[in-house]
């Protein structure tokens, strides 16, 4: 594979430095880029797990600069916004400093996979409603972007079913006990910055919803996809066959590499209405 180039930097924002892992292609070339969040329940994951560490290397090696955010987790009394504050901070440093990371500024992107797919799309409408800067384009993987699971298709409710022997579902009760403790109370479980499934998404760049099939999360994906194109976005949205959730953290699985010859595509595509 190319050589790639990896560096331990750090963004400032306003709860102190933001550690980030810079993957780049190796050469003075410039490159399309992405901001990758990874995921964790809002409370785990590192720079270190597959996640992070080889979905950044893989794009690396196809022509990405990827910058994989360590952002504050939703542990020992950190709540929200501070770990979104983390995100939105990481990505306005990066659009910042594209010229000495090799990024080219008009094919900046923003990303993130489960609870870094909630974080990465609440960026983005912080982002549409700060003053921006806007990223090109936005990919999300198997995101969790609802305070509560919203009601499973017929099709996913089989799908789930079929595999639950080995493959023990999310419930609804343990996706909200996760989502509070990000959220930190009640009354932020109705923020749509935290869950941006409730949010009006008008004028959001172009964003591709990657879910698993086998994961009863992909009904909160799957909704957002449907919000998004009901509000004129443009959206990509499918699911890996076959996978279950969080299989970009499985790189062993051929459902993980398939993916990410997707996510290339997509972030290769030159142009997106």
């Amino acid at each position: 594979m190319p050589a790639i180039v990896v560096r331990q930097l750090a963004a400032e924002g306003p709860h102190g430095s933001i550690p980030v892992r810079v993957y780049a292609p190796a050469g003075d070339a410039v490159h399309p880029g992405l901001v990758w969040n990874h995921g964790g329940a809002f409370a785990g994951g590192d720079l270190d797990m597959p996640e992070a560490d080889w979905v950044s290397r893989s794009l690396a090696e196809r022509g990405f600069v990827v910058v994989s955010v360590d952002y504050r987790l939703a542990v020992e009394g950190v709540h929200f916004p501070v770990p979104s504050d983390d995100v939105v901070a990481a990505f306005r440093w990066v659009a910042a400093h594209t010229a000495e990371l090799g990024i080219d500024p008009a094919r900046l992107a923003i990303g993130g996979a489960s609870a870094g797919g909630d974080l990465a799309a609440g960026a983005l409408l912080r982002l549409r409603d700060g003053g921006g800067p806007l990223p090109a384009r936005a990919l999300l993987a198997y995101p969790t972007v609802h305070p509560e699971l919203p009601s499973f298709s017929a099709e996913l409710e089989a799908a789930v079913a079929l595999h639950e022997p080995d493959d023990p579902r999310f419930e609804p009760d343990a996706v909200r006990e996760m989502n509070l403790n990000f959220a930190g109370d009640e009354a932020t479980m109705s923020d749509p910055y935290a869950f941006p499934g409730l949010a009006d998404p008008t004028g959001l760049p172009p964003v591709f919803v990657l879910n698993s099939e086998v994961d009863t999360l992909r009904a909160s994906g799957e909704a957002f996809a449907a919000s998004l194109a009901r509000h004129g976005v443009t959206v990509l949205s499918l699911f890996e066959p076959g996978s279950r959730h969080g299989h970009l953290n499985r790189p062993d699985e051929a459902a993980a590499r398939r993916s990410i010859d997707r996510i290339t595509a997509w972030l290769s595509t030159p142009a997106l209405p």
